[in-house]
């Protein structure tokens, strides 16, 4: 049985790949990323490799790899690829699953499907990924009442960044939701610093099916 955990953002190049890695390497679980686009550098699914020190069969392959790094509906129609959100149900795998997403919420796989409209799909729960950034208030509780009109449940928040107690504290407050920590700034990003960077601001079982 999955155990599926959807892992997004209110933006894209906030750090949902590194945030990724790390609750991954602290679950002990797999790792999937539906759809890569942009091909050139070093894919999610590498980075996380590199970074969860997980082993290889840990992180599943993409069901779509598409060259021109994106939107997914625009690198796979430049590519001559048709996504078919059919084709994009959760593995089964008997560890947590850890599934990241791209960009933001409402970024397109098709013309007409979103991420969002999958996540609602796969009736998993979701962690918000948001930056501690200017803007970052209006971002996260936009991104959290999306979610919310879909009926997705939501973990929670992750916050990426310097820390910023008003913005995070008022983010948790509106949003009626929880803080599940902050993942800071790190000088060298390795297996061992994001180990320890987790576990010093996040607690496990936040993530855990049984504490959910």
């Amino acid at each position: 049985m999955t155990f599926p955990i959807i892992v997004t953002g209110t933006d894209t190049g906030i750090g949902k790949t590194v945030f990724s890695a790390t609750l991954v390497g602290a679950l002990d679980g797999c790792y999937w990323k539906p759809v890569q686009s942009g091909l050139e550098e070093e894919t999610d699914s590498e980075v996380v490799r590199r970074l969860s020190g997980l082993a290889a069969e840990r992180i599943l392959p993409e069901r779509y790899r598409l060259n021109t790094p994106a939107s997914p509906h625009l690198a796979a129609s430049i590519d001559g690829v048709t996504i078919d959100p059919r084709q994009l149900q959760l593995p089964n795998v008997s560890r947590p699953l850890i599934v990241e997403g791209a960009g933001g919420l409402l970024v397109p796989l098709t013309r007409e499907f979103t991420y969002i409209d999958m996540f609602a799909q796969w009736h998993a729960p979701v962690v918000l990924c948001a930056r501690t950034a200017l803007g970052t208030i209006n971002h996260t509780l936009l991104s959290i009442e999306a979610i919310r009109a879909r009926g997705i449940a939501l973990l929670g928040v992750a916050f990426i960044g310097d820390e910023k107690p008003d913005s995070e504290g008022i983010i948790v407050e509106l949003g009626r939701t929880r803080r599940l920590g902050r993942l800071p700034r790190l000088s060298s990003l390795t297996p061992d610093t994001l180990k320890k960077a987790f576990a010093a601001h996040f607690d496990v079982k936040d993530f855990l099916k049984e504490k959910r």
